[in-house]
């Protein structure tokens, strides 16, 4: 994320609490989770970077027991989260495969009576 993407997320979130705190009556979420995806090709690196993070923000890693397992750290503030995911290889694999039956299947709706 270049420095002026970094400087425009920033603006927005304090532009979006301002507004909701000038407009109680808009309904908003009771949580909000920002995340972050490393940009890397590898799992090496991916994991490396989140450690990083980990070690930045002073969380611990997740490895998730999803059926995807994404390597994970957070951070909370309140109900807001700040969340650093890696996607790792056998997941987007996973994932891919389990995408490939997309509109292989067609669903027959009940008829109405």
């Amino acid at each position: 994320m270049t420095h002026a993407h970094r400087t425009e997320l920033i603006n927005g979130l304090l532009d979006l609490a301002a507004f909701l705190e000038a407009h109680p009556e808009v309904p908003a979420s009771s949580h909000v989770v920002v995340h972050h995806f490393p940009e890397h090709d590898n799992d090496a690196d991916m994991c490396a970077e989140i450690d990083e993070i980990a070690a930045h923000v002073g969380s611990g890693i997740e490895f998730d027991n999803s059926p995807y397992g994404h390597y994970t750290t957070s951070v909370y503030f309140g109900p807001v989260e700040y969340r650093a995911v890696a996607v790792l290889t056998a997941a987007r694999a996973l994932h891919a495969a389990e995408r490939s039956y997309s509109g292989c299947i067609q669903f027959d709706p009940p008829h109405a009576t």
